[in-house]
């Protein structure tokens, strides 16, 4: 039995291995309009892959696409079985500068993953052929994969040279309600924060869920309101770009509506003072992004706090066992005591690309020390001084001054 692979986007089709099961074939889509009328059935086959989150819904992908893809770079993978999809891998063509195949999703995606249906155990190994035949002359690398990602089933499968790596670290906490998160706390700390939520209330601050067709001008006030919290304090560039917006307006108004997405407004009368977008999955809530007023920071009001009521409490009733704070180990995050979980990194590659694949990894595992070394300098400025003098006692304090 052979997989077929479709080298245009829309009629051509080429032999690449053996499958499973006859009826078990893989397709390269490269045309974006095609890849636009997927919709229904690639939400199907996402219900059925019991990792994904709505960072690998079509309405999140397929957006990022229109904001962020090249023309002719696009290659998703798809896998079918008796004209069902059991597989997709949803690719872009990049040069790093060498040809590397990656997910869709970028730097704004914080979870990067394949499809697989759960109860099809031939979808692996056939997407992982197929990626395999794809791949020819590139890398293959999937960026931040969360622990029990579907990847992990591809790695397993793959047929060629591989490299496990780590990335990103996130922060989880149960999805639980306030009072029972507050309960983790020290008392001291408990005692502080019951009182920052009574502040809350006494200011009046009301919570609105944004109705879906409200979301694209809901995100319009959200990201307005980003840039007004952030002024002269560094924000990230993209987050102000037109692109992002659009791309947001998009994925959002359709998250909301599939149940996929939450967009809260805090509002104080009739003012919308902050806001705040929650991303779902089957078991898990994601506090993605936020804007404030620079007046609740003026008046020493916790916004980490009051947003973090509201997703505990989303997720508590819903019944989703993991609030899940995303990436980055900031202070105002850690307070929680939160699970540190690190993503994980896979860079995949043909058996006669392994030297590739050794100059890819070896320029992410430099980028990565250069990027520690930056983050020690600006937590204490010890590092150069530390590795000039190895003087053992200094080092020491200086770990202590970082951490």
């Amino acid at each position: 039995m052979t997989t077929a692979v479709r080298t245009s986007g829309r009629t051509a089709a080429t032999r690449t291995g053996r499958t499973a099961s006859a009826a078990t074939t893989a397709t390269l889509l490269r045309d974006p309009d095609l890849f636009g009328e997927l919709a229904m059935r690639w939400e199907d086959l996402r219900s059925r892959s019991k990792p994904a989150t709505a960072f690998q819904s079509h309405a999140w992908l397929y957006s990022w696409w229109l904001s962020y893809g090249r023309p002719g770079r696009l290659r998703v993978v798809l896998v079918s079985r008796g004209g069902e999809l059991v597989g997709a891998a949803p690719m872009m063509l990049t040069y790093t500068p060498l040809p590397t195949l990656v997910a869709l999703g970028g730097d704004i995606t914080d979870f990067c993953d394949v499809l697989l249906d759960d109860s099809c155990p031939e979808a692996a190994p056939v997407l992982a052929r197929a990626l395999h035949r794809v791949a020819r002359g590139a890398v293959i690398d999937f960026r931040e994969v969360r622990p029990g990602a579907a990847v992990e089933r591809l790695y397993d499968a793959w047929p060629g040279t591989r490299q496990k790596l780590r990335d990103s670290v996130c922060l989880e906490l149960p999805g639980v309600s306030m009072q029972t998160l507050l309960e983790r706390l020290p008392a001291p700390s408990a005692k502080r924060t019951r009182q920052k939520l009574r502040k809350i209330d006494k200011m009046g601050v009301q919570e609105h869920t944004v109705p879906p067709p409200e979301a694209a001008a809901a995100v319009r006030t959200m990201l307005r309101l980003h840039e007004l919290q952030w002024e002269g304090r560094g924000v990230t560039p993209e987050h102000l770009r037109p692109r992002f917006r659009a791309h947001l307006q998009r994925a959002v108004r359709r998250l909301a509506a599939s149940g996929d997405a939450v967009l809260t407004e805090y509002r104080l009368g009739e003012e919308t003072v902050a806001s705040d977008i929650s991303l779902t999955s089957a078991d898990m809530v994601c506090g993605y992004l936020y804007g404030a007023h620079p007046r609740l920071r003026a008046a020493r009001l916790d916004i980490t706090t009051m947003l973090l009521r509201h997703d505990a409490s989303y997720a508590d009733s819903s019944g989703r066992r993991t609030l899940n704070l995303l990436r980055g180990t900031e202070a105002h995050k850690l307070r929680w005591q939160p699970v540190p979980v690190p993503n994980q990194r896979f860079v995949l590659a043909r058996r006669e690309m392994a030297p590739a694949l050794g100059v890819h990894t070896a320029q992410i595992l430099g980028r990565a020390f250069a990027a520690e070394l930056v983050r020690q300098q600006a937590a204490g400025g010890g590092w150069m001084w530390r590795t000039r003098t190895g003087n053992r006692q200094a080092e020491r304090e200086n770990e202590k001054t970082a951490g």
